[in-house]
Order: structure tokens, then sequence, then C-alpha cells
């Protein structure tokens, strides 16, 4: 039998799974925010064509539960993703998980330079 060559530590992107931190886009959806390139409004016909697009092309999830579309979330594998809450509630989340994050990262290093002394 093969020794497989993923490191349980690790996703598929390389990336350490703590390194990755999940974006919440309603309803108990979340997605990993590190792959969020754009977080649109659905109201405009080149929106819909993106979504229709995606769906022909089969790479759009629906995760709106049944509710209206509020939101359209663009990851960097070219999936399209809707959510049924507000484009600019889901940019707030995420603007403050990513400033979160950043103040983490912060600590750790200033951290670390301690430690090294």
């Amino acid at each position: 039998m093969a020794a497989s060559n993923i490191n349980p530590g690790k996703s598929l992107s390389g990336k350490a799974k703590s390194d990755q931190h999940l974006l919440n886009i309603g309803f108990g959806s979340t997605l990993v925010a590190e792959r969020v390139v754009a977080i649109l409004s659905p109201n405009s016909a080149p929106m819909k064509r993106l979504k229709d697009d995606a769906k022909e092309d089969q790479r759009l999830v629906d995760a709106t539960h049944g509710r209206r579309t509020r939101s359209i979330i663009v990851l960097d594998s070219n999936h399209i993703v809707l959510s049924a809450i507000q484009a600019e509630t889901v940019s707030h989340r995420y603007e403050a998980l990513t400033e979160h994050n950043k103040k983490n990262k912060d600590a750790v290093q200033v951290l670390l330079e301690n430690e090294q002394d």
C-alpha cells in the first residue's frame, strides 16, 4: 500500500489548518476566509449573468437555504457562493475576521520576539 502525500496537518492548498479561518455566511454555513476574492451585491444584470454562468458550469454553491439571494461571494477556485445575508454584513464579518487574525498574528510575533531575547 502506497503512503499518502497529504500531510494531515495541512490543507490541500498547503496552508496549515490553523491558518485558515471560517467566515460565517449565514444559517450555519461558513467559508474559508482566505479563499474569498469578492463579496458582491446580486442586484445588477452582470451579477445575474455571473450566477447563471456558474450554475451552467456547475460552479454554483447555493447557501441561501431557500431564502432570497442577498450576496454573491466569489472564491479563488472560481466557484460562486450565494448567501441570504446582505453583502455589506458579510463584508463586515470578513473585515472583522481578518482584522482579528492580523492582531493575533502581531501578538504572536511579539511573543516570539520576546522569547528570543
